[in-house]
């Protein structure tokens, strides 16, 4: 849905908003988000996991932070430890910070930074920092 108030447009689409700012996520998933409880089974888990992993674009590292989540995951391997509990609180801290993708000036360079480790593979294009 298009909304346009004193000439500042925005679009609401699956879950983002986009503006003149750019790519930004929909209040009300970063409000879900902030306010999950702590996941007391697989099911629970894979729904914070798939809630979260829509917005990973925004989130630099995203694989490397749910890293002990993604380990939960295993046959009989949920045992909510210390290490889970710390990466659930980075992924919420780091949603809930309201990060923008803003949208590119092509008329200046881009920055490409490519990163792996034995958790994930990433990449992330940038302009000026």
């Amino acid at each position: 849905m298009t909304k346009c108030v004193f000439g500042q447009c925005r679009i609401d689409y699956l879950g983002h908003v986009i503006s003149k700012k750019g790519v930004e996520m929909d209040e009300s998933k970063i409000t879900a988000i902030k306010q999950w409880p702590v996941p007391q089974n697989v099911t629970q888990l894979k729904g914070f996991l798939g809630l979260s992993g829509y917005y990973r674009r925004f989130i630099q590292g995203y694989a490397q932070i749910a890293g002990p989540l993604t380990k939960l995951l295993t046959k009989d391997g949920f045992r909510w430890n210390d290490e889970a509990h710390l990466a659930f609180e980075t992924l919420k801290e780091a949603i809930v910070h309201d990060p923008v993708l803003t949208l590119p000036d092509f008329s200046k360079p881009f920055v490409l930074e490519i990163d792996a480790s034995r958790v994930g593979i990433g990449a992330m294009l940038s302009q000026e920092g």
